[in-house]
Formats: C-alpha cells, structure tokens, sequence
C-alpha cells in the first residue's frame, strides 16, 4: 500500500466536529482553515476531502485546533454506499474551486482594464499568481475554472514581461515557433482527459497544421518537453491560453490560418471552454452536449480525440458551404 492509499479503498476522509457556542471567533477561525484546505461540505457540520495520506495529516492538526477551542472532533475514512454519490462528492469539489477560479478572472479582468503603473500592475499580478496557485493545490479534480484562470493571469504576467522587454530595447520573445514550418512532424502533448478545447485544438492541429501529427497525453503540471514535442492547452504550454484567448483561438491566430469558418468555429470553442459568452454563439449549447456525450463514453483519449473530429469536420464543413 502506497503513502496516498487507504485501506479497503476508502476515498475520503469526513472531518465531523463540534465547537461551543462562545467565543464566536472560534467558528470563523476553523471555517477558513476548511476553507484553505479545500474541504466540502456534505452535510451540516460534517466536511470531506479526498483520502490520502496529506489531507490525513491536514485534518489530523484541524482535530488537535479544535481541541484547543474546546470543541470535539474526528475524522473518519468513508467509502459512499446510499445517499450520495462519489460524483455528487467530486461535483461539490469542482463547484467550489469553479468559484474561487471564477473570483480570480473577474479580478484579472479588472487589471487587464486597469489604470496603473507598471509597479502597482506587478504587484497586484504578483498577489493574483499567488492566490491561483493556492487554489490549484486543493484543486483535487481539476476543475474547469482553471485553464480560464490560468490564461487571464499569464496573460497578465506575459504583457508586463513585453513592457520590460520593451524597455530594455530587446526584441520581444515569441511563445510560439516563428512560422508554420516549425510546426511541422510534431508530438504534440496535451493534459490527459481531454474535453472541449483540448478535442477542437487536436484536430485542428492534425487537419490544418501538422497532418503527420502525433500527440500524448500526460499529468497538466510538471511535464518538460522533449525534443521534437510541443505542448498545448497546458501550464507552461507552448500554445495555450492566453489572456481571454483559449488554445484553439491562439492556435488558429499564431498559425496564421485566415479561414471565417475557422473563425467561427474559434467563436464556438471560445464560449464554451471561457464560458464568458463573449461571443453569444447559438451553436454553442449544442457542441458543448456533443462533446460532454463523448467524453461521457469514452475514457480513453485517442478515443475522444477520434469521435470529436468527426464532429469538427462537420461543423468546419456546414461553416464553409454556408458562405
């Protein structure tokens, strides 16, 4: 049995407690440290995380904390059998960390508008990294708040790296291979279960960039490239999200394709992955259901990969005899 493992398969750990009545910041104090652990709540006073042996040591010190405020404590392994579900559990995981990402572009967006100097700019950028950072540590399911956030803050980080480029007199560094023959006999690597902008960008990759294309599929952080590899719509990727551009717009943009049909399907794929309705697509609703239906049915991601282009062609072929 390995360190992250629980016996007879328990998933979660149930922190159940009690605290007193008086002093009344005592409630407030164990709220924040759930919150900052990232803990759910399933009912009442009882809060859940997904088993393992840091969130054990995590509840472990909240036990002794609130000991100390007088109030009672213990912590259980669970494995679910009536009235809730794991995916109803996970659900409320992803619900919560959608918000905390959802906060974070709302104020990404505010600076992207801001009036401010380059120092204060930095500084609150600066603040914004390290609050998205702390959220993706407990974000345990990788929810999809994420890759917006993501995006809106490197997009941030990125214009006040030009402005120092810009001041120095040195030409600005390029994310991405200068021309379209750089692109070419790749492995393109991308985050293991792929949905929407993953999917539309992996088949926009194989039909109009690299038609030799290969991909990967590995975990969203701490992958470094090999030679020969490019990633997309992943931390660190070479293509990726980029300020309120999800990867199929900056793919589409840097790859220097002028196609409207591209343009439009760019539109689809951008409402639905942001989910900012920038663009208000009525196709919107009806490629998200197709998309979820596929990864619904399929675990493995060549699999999606495959169903999804089918898709895409159509929808790329229905754009182009329109005009």
């Amino acid at each position: 049995m390995s360190g992250n493992e629980t016996p007879e398969g328990a998933r979660w750990l149930l922190l159940i407690h009690q605290l007193p009545a008086k002093p009344a910041y005592a409630r407030v104090k164990i709220w924040r440290r759930l919150k900052g652990l990232g803990a759910v709540t399933v009912k009442n006073s009882v809060y859940a995380l997904p088993a393992n042996a840091e969130t054990r040591e995590d509840f472990a010190w909240l036990v002794k904390e609130i000991a100390e405020l007088d109030g009672e404590a213990f912590v259980c392994e669970a494995l679910l059998v009536d009235g809730i579900s794991d995916a109803e559990v996970q659900a409320l995981f992803d619900s919560a960390r959608d918000e905390d990402y959802g906060g974070i572009s709302a104020v990404a967006r505010e600076l992207a508008g801001a009036s401010a100097t380059r120092a204060e700019l930095a500084t609150q950028v600066a603040r914004l990294r390290r609050q998205l950072d702390e959220i993706v540590a407990i974000d345990f399911f990788g929810a999809d708040g994420r890759e917006p956030a993501e995006g809106l803050v490197s997009g941030l980080e990125a214009g006040l790296q030009r402005e120092e480029t810009d001041v120095s007199t040195s030409p600005a560094p390029s994310a991405a291979p200068d021309t379209s023959g750089d692109l070419k006999g790749r492995v393109w690597v991308t985050r293991q279960g792929v949905q929407i902008d993953r999917i539309a960008s992996a088949w926009l990759i194989r039909r109009f960039i690299d038609t030799a294309a290969r991909f990967k599929f590995v975990p969203g952080t701490g992958y470094a490239a090999q030679p020969g590899e490019l990633r997309f719509d992943m931390f660190e990727g070479e293509f990726t999200h980029r300020g309120e551009r999800c990867t199929f717009e900056v793919l589409v943009a840097e790859s220097g394709l002028d196609d409207p049909a591209l343009g439009a399907i760019a539109e689809i794929i951008h409402d639905i992955d942001l989910k900012d309705g920038k663009y208000g697509r009525e196709e919107a609703a009806g490629i998200r259901t197709l998309i979820a239906g596929i990864a619904s049915a399929h675990n493995d991601d060549p699999q999606r990969l495959q169903r999804g282009a089918a898709v895409f062609d159509d929808l790329y072929e229905s754009f182009r005899s329109a005009r």
